[in-house]
């Protein structure tokens, strides 16, 4: 027995297949690779999804439904009872949160949530943008103050950029001009 064969873990550079090199060599003529078609040319690739030329499965089957879930509101969560660790009178908010590393940024979003599980006993200003009813509560029962950030409202539907109001499918009006007198 060899030591060195005992300690290697499987050959470092296995040999390397010798093709088209003959019959003799068993990868001779066609190199493994069958007769003629795609799959013996050079440069041939198969693409993710190729079924040979024939409607592919994503083709095939019926495109149905629709997902909202690009555009649910996702919170950054915590619970009263995580706010003992501020200190009476502070102000709390998401940056104050994840700087004391109560929680982790919920996927790149900047909406953060108290719900009401636990107690509190000291006072302080909370700023979110939501919030449980019963966490409220007891935040206000603590003697904190709770303020909701405002979300950034939207165009009023059928308002057209220039201000006017008018509903979908209406004729513009146009205004005469006034003559030059």
């Amino acid at each position: 027995m060899n030591l060195a064969e005992a300690k290697a873990l499987g050959l470092k550079f296995p040999e390397r297949k010798r093709i088209g090199r003959g019959v003799g060599s068993g990868l001779g003529k066609t190199s493994g690779r069958g007769h003629k078609g795609a799959k013996a040319r050079s440069g041939w690739s198969r693409r993710i999804g190729w079924e040979g030329g024939q409607m592919p499965l994503y083709r095939r089957l019926p495109k149905r439904g629709f997902n909202n879930k690009n555009f649910e509101k996702v919170f950054t969560v915590i619970n009263v009872s995580d706010l003992e660790v501020f200190d009476a009178g502070s102000q709390v908010d998401l940056a104050a949160v994840l700087q004391r590393g109560l929680t982790s940024k919920e996927k790149h979003s900047d909406l953060f949530k108290i719900l009401g599980d636990g107690a509190i006993a000291k006072a302080m200003t909370v700023k979110v943008d939501a919030i449980t009813a019963t966490a409220r509560q007891k935040i206000e029962a603590a003697g904190g103050k709770v303020v909701l950030i405002e979300k950034v409202p939207h165009r009023e539907k059928f308002v057209a950029k220039d201000g006017s109001k008018r509903k979908p499918g209406a004729p513009r009006v146009r205004r005469a001009k006034a003559k030059k007198a």
